[in-house]
């Protein structure tokens, strides 16, 4: 008789561990879940970003070219060729947000700009010849036409105030980080900003 009370107290005891034991397993794995998901979230939504294109701008310009020639040995008045070519000079400025370092803490629930990527630049003039005025002794040839055109490229390029575009980029990378984190903010994640160069009031 007392055996068989030993035998029903070790039961009893032996289910009440195996349900706390079943209980704990399954409050501590919740919160596991929780902080892995607001961590994949977060990060997954800055990576489909992979290049941001904050801003583009387009620019035109004319060119007038002007060459003389001496002809038969300077007994004749030197002969001009002219050309007029038209540059129209796309600009871009973006970032690379695979650059961008984060860190994500989900028990502060917070989200840590380490480190952000450098305005990347990019430039890419065309030009059109819009009027060609030559003589048959004095063409323009291929040599002349790649010269005058690589020189309206360059002076396009010249123009462009790559100064002022990085900082316009930056500002409006700010109002599209704001966007960005929006999910972050979403989840009550504090925005924290280690670089010193974004007003996180803002985000």
């Amino acid at each position: 008789m007392r055996n068989r009370k030993y035998l029903i107290s070790f039961i009893i005891g032996a289910i009440t561990m195996l349900l706390l034991f079943f209980i704990w397993r399954k409050i501590s794995g919740k919160t596991d879940d929780k902080v892995e998901t607001d961590f994949y979230i977060i990060t997954n939504q800055i990576r489909k970003m992979n290049k941001l294109v904050v801003m583009e701008q387009d620019f035109s310009s004319m060119q007038k070219t002007k060459i003389s020639s001496q002809l038969v040995g300077g007994f004749l008045p030197p002969s001009e060729k002219e050309i007029i070519t038209f540059t129209k000079t796309n600009a871009q400025v973006s970032y690379n947000l695979n650059k961008m370092k984060l860190e994500v803490d989900s028990l502060g629930k917070k989200l840590i700009i380490k480190e952000l990527p450098n305005a990347e630049i990019k430039i890419t003039p065309s030009v059109e010849i819009q009027s060609l005025d030559d003589s048959f002794f004095n063409r323009f040839d291929e040599k002349d036409l790649k010269k005058i055109t690589n020189s309206a490229k360059e002076n396009a390029i010249k123009t462009v105030n790559q100064n002022r575009l990085r900082n316009e980029g930056r500002v409006q990378l700010l109002k599209n980080l704001d966007q960005i984190f929006v999910l972050a903010k979403a989840l009550n994640y504090k925005i924290e900003d280690q670089t010193g160069t974004l007003d996180t009031s803002k985000l």
